[in-house]
């Protein structure tokens, strides 16, 4: 392996693997290529000479750029970056998710449907060109000390306010370096197909309450739908609302294939986690209190989405007059 192009190199994740690929000695030349370099018109000069690509980036165009400069200058090893939401979450879904399960990506949530989009548009790219191989990595949820991430921190806030159920579902929580490492791994081995990245094993729904402190409210599951979809038509920087179901159904995944491949974790779940969020003063209330104030928020919340309700109902008719 000696020329390698990186695509999506400025985030947390893509200076990780910049940083590994430096130190590489068997990495001759590395281009790096950020997100406005995806739509220059010489593109597919810059993949001259490369003998694998790694695409970092969420966009169905410029992945669509990527390959179509790969397969232009016969840069026949992909690596692309998924993500585990490509499985959906499903009341339905087994424990662990393999490889060989569905994509079922839940339809409400745009980022989940889209990877798994980009993954069609890889395995037909990889369909196209002979001899290809393509790495599909699909890492649980990322985070490290700098880089909590927007899935991470929409997950805790959606979780604010639950759907009512039996149990919290489990989670899982990989650490960058470790979604780092498995990259390097697939372009060395050139590891071809669906690549799950996840510690061993996942964190009990009861212990990821607790290690995510602050109160937490249970409504009917039509209200937190509702209420995420207010909160998010009031704030678009707040979680999306299609993160409300991966709040209430597992969709943990087995990580045995990579393993074999030869890449270790080194972060536990917990571990992890605990990196990418800082603990909050929730953590040394007592649980009655606990109970207390999240009876009241209870109310608080319901009066709020009444609130909401109003407002927009009010801007609508305004709009209409």
């Amino acid at each position: 392996m000696s020329t390698v192009v990186l695509s999506g190199a400025a985030d947390p994740l893509g200076l990780r693997v910049a940083a590994a690929l430096e130190r590489d000695p068997s990495i001759e030349h590395l281009i790096t290529l950020h997100d406005h370099d995806l739509l220059s018109p010489d593109l597919k000069a810059r993949f001259e000479g490369a003998d694998a690509v790694i695409h970092l980036g969420g966009g169905l165009d410029d992945t669509r750029a990527v390959l179509d400069a790969a397969g232009a200058t016969q840069a026949l090893h992909v690596v692309l970056l998924s993500s585990a939401t490509v499985y959906g979450a499903w009341a339905n879904n087994a424990v662990p998710l393999t490889e060989e399960a569905a994509l079922r990506p839940n339809p409400e949530l745009d980022f989940a449907v889209r990877a798994a989009e980009r993954e069609r548009l890889a395995s037909d790219w990889k369909a196209a060109h002979p001899g290809a191989t393509v790495a599909l990595l699909r890492p649980a949820v990322p985070i490290a000390e700098d880089a909590s991430g927007w899935l991470a921190r929409g997950l805790r806030e959606t979780s604010a306010i639950r759907a009512a159920g039996p149990d919290d579902p489990p989670g899982q929580y990989v650490h960058l370096d470790d979604v780092a490492a498995a990259i390097v791994l697939a372009v060395h081995e050139k590891l071809d197909g669906p690549y799950n990245v996840s510690p061993d094993g996942w964190i009990p729904g009861d212990q990821l309450r607790a290690l995510a402190g602050g109160p937490r409210v249970r409504v009917p599951e039509r209200v937190a739908r509702r209420f995420a979809w207010l909160r998010w038509r009031i704030d678009p920087k707040s979680a999306p609302p299609g993160l409300v179901p991966y709040t209430m159904h597992p969709w943990v995944i087995a990580n045995d294939r990579i393993k074999q491949a030869g890449w270790a974790p080194t972060f536990s779940n917990e571990e992890a986690y605990v990196a990418g969020h800082r603990p909050t003063p929730w953590a040394t209330v007592s649980p009655q209190r606990r109970q207390e104030i999240a009876l009241a928020g209870l109310g608080v919340s319901i009066v709020g989405l009444i609130t909401l309700i109003v407002v927009l109902i009010r801007r609508a008719s305004a709009r209409r007059a």
